[in-house]
């Protein structure tokens, strides 16, 4: 491998401003909140499979939520859910109706959840190769790349395509052992890429050359087959996503602002997700309107990184939490409760309000998430606002109202 050319190749993707390099793995907030998101329900996949209550279908399992939230990550895990539909007809995976399968497949994953290193998880991928389970295969490694992120890289036709291009390699998808034998040669590589010890960033090149965005003599020929048609499909999908991520970006600031800005007129100190402090919305960054640092203590780590994530926080003078939100206007509303939740549990004022915020357009999906059996029981006190109450009403909230239950005409509940 040529390292001067490759590093030349890989300074072409980083100075492309629409590469998933920026558009997914740099500059994406929500890719770093799935990370805990697909964890935690991972473990929920295990415990359901443990305890004999996962089912025997994908549609409304923990699994479908997991793979789900996979799939939102942008461009690179398009379609990572389709490997896990149930096929009745070829009934694969077979991980539905074979009860042992599904047992393997549940130890499989905690195995990975507990590994503490990628021989450990290579070990349970080739245990569970061993085994023949049919329509389970690599796939599977979408799912642990969020576990493992600088062990094991994600894995899709488009990822392979680009490794092949790029080390002159004939990996095929579909097996274990190519899978394998491919994390070697990335891990080996990816010393010397410098990119990131995240293997996100090298799969992302990849994904890039895989796809015919970033054109190296290797994919040339290729490309130049249905260049026409396919270049401008492509090219204006992505530009309509890029302008798409912008408008989410923009709504979800302007949603920000308007939480922050009711609570400042209600007398409350406001807390804007630590990610978020950069956002600006009408030229005025969101930093400005929260605290600088999030005031609490006596919490872990992980824990205190998790609430400072959450969008919007209000504070009364004691320096407590009253309310949190959460804005969802395309990302998962499952990850949404779960950070609302967490804050929850980690909270001494249990008279704390916590409201999910989102598009109109998602108000079933809202309701439907928040009447999960797995959330009975443990989001009486969360409530939903929608994006046209919020701004409607914003103006008429912050003259006449006094504390946050000016906010109880406007949100809804299950």
């Amino acid at each position: 491998m040529d390292i001067s050319r490759v590093n030349t190749i890989i300074e072409q993707y980083r100075k492309d401003e629409e590469s998933v390099y920026h558009t997914w793995f740099i500059n994406n907030n929500e890719r770093l909140k799935a990370f805990r998101t697909i964890k935690k329900g991972v473990g929920k996949v295990v415990s359901e499979i443990e305890n004999r209550t996962f089912g025997n279908d994908f549609k409304g399992s923990s699994l479908e939520t997991v793979v789900t939230a996979i799939s939102e990550q942008k461009q690179i895990f398009e379609g990572a859910a389709h490997a896990f539909f149930w096929k009745p007809k070829l009934r694969i995976p077979d991980i539905y109706e074979n009860a042992e399968n599904q047992l393997a497949f549940g130890r499989f994953l905690n195995a990975c959840l507990q590994a503490k290193n990628g021989e450990q998880i290579e070990n349970a991928m080739i245990r569970l190769d061993q085994l023949h389970i049919k329509g389970l295969g690599p796939a599977v490694a979408n799912i642990i790349y969020f576990l493992h992120p600088t062990l094991f890289p994600p894995f899709n036709t488009a990822i392979v395509r680009g490794f092949n291009a790029l080390f002159h390699s004939k990996t095929k998808l579909g097996s274990w052992t190519a899978y394998l034998e491919m994390r070697a040669a990335v891990l080996a590589a990816n010393k010397q890429f410098a990119l990131s010890k995240d293997l996100g960033a090298v799969a992302g090149l990849f994904f890039e050359i895989g796809s015919g965005r970033l054109i190296i003599p290797e994919n040339a020929g290729r490309f130049l087959e249905d260049e026409g048609k396919r270049r401008m499909r492509d090219f204006n999908k992505r530009h309509r996503q890029v302008l798409d991520d912008l408008s989410e970006e923009t709504t979800h600031s302007e949603m920000q602002y308007y939480l922050a800005k009711l609570g400042k007129a209600l007398g409350y100190s406001i807390w804007i997700a630590q990610n978020d402090h950069q956002r600006e919305w009408r030229g005025k960054k969101l930093g400005e309107y929260s605290l600088p640092r999030l005031p609490l203590s006596g919490l872990p780590k992980k824990t205190f990184d998790t609430i400072s994530l959450i969008d919007v926080i209000w504070l009364n003078q004691d320096r407590e939490i009253v309310s949190g939100f959460e804005v969802e206007k395309s990302t998962s509303i499952y990850s949404g409760i779960l950070r609302l939740y967490d804050l929850s549990l980690s909270l001494s004022n249990k008279s704390c309000r916590l409201f999910l915020v989102a598009p109109d357009k998602r108000e079933q999906e809202i309701r439907a998430q928040l009447l999960r059996p797995s959330f009975q029981g443990t989001t009486s006190a969360m409530n939903y606002i929608l994006f046209s109450d919020l701004k409607c009403d914003c103006d008429s909230m912050c003259k006449f109202g006094t504390d946050l239950t000016v906010l109880d005409p406007v949100s809804k509940t299950v």
